[in-house]
């Protein structure tokens, strides 16, 4: 049997086969580095967007969620996030949200209320979100946007719009941060 694994035929085929895993697992690193935490959000891809935009950009929808998603006890916060490694430019607008939820047993059919609501306003149901079982992901117009119940506070929920990544004023020193924008999500 020795012999067998040491033949001319045998070590082509475990040279072939751990040349395709080298491939393979290469091809997922630089494919999972192209892609960021907001998926589609992070497209460049049209002309820049000043601060303003970047922030109606992710504000407008969140007013949609609260109101038509009919999201109780909701609070929330802004920040412009870097789209790459590091804290350099492009940036994107980010909406955070926290609001109330029911039981544990009643949130799915909230939860899929909620993307109903959305859906009529041409947001597309996408994969659920990592590690949060029961959450949804939205998107539309190169916006992402995921729900779930918060693991860490009981009877909240947790709602994060990501904008796309066309802000390209440095603030690499400005002491930006979040903002609270709870005021401003009735509007």
């Amino acid at each position: 049997m020795d012999g067998a694994l040491r033949s001319r035929p045998a070590l082509l085929l475990i040279g072939a086969a751990l040349v395709t895993a080298l491939l393979l697992g290469s091809a997922f690193v630089v494919v999972h580095r192209l892609r960021s935490a907001g998926g589609a959000a992070a497209s460049t891809a049209g002309p820049p967007l000043s601060e303003s935009e970047a922030r109606r950009q992710v504000l407008d929808p969140a007013r949609l969620f609260v109101a038509d998603g009919r999201l109780r006890g909701v609070t929330g916060s802004y920040i412009l996030q870097p789209c790459g490694e590091g804290d350099q430019p492009p940036y994107r607008g980010v909406v955070y949200l926290n609001f109330d939820v029911p039981t544990v047993a009643e949130t799915p059919p909230y939860f899929r209320g909620i993307a109903r609501a959305m859906r009529a306003h041409g947001w597309v149901e996408g994969i659920a979100p990592n590690r949060h079982p029961g959450g949804k992901t939205l998107g539309r117009d190169g916006l992402s946007a995921h729900f779930h119940r918060n693991p860490d506070v009981p009877g909240r929920g947790v709602l994060q719009i990501y904008g796309q990544c066309r802000y390209l004023t440095d603030h690499r020193r400005d002491a930006t941060g979040f903002v609270n924008i709870t005021g401003e999500l009735s509007g």
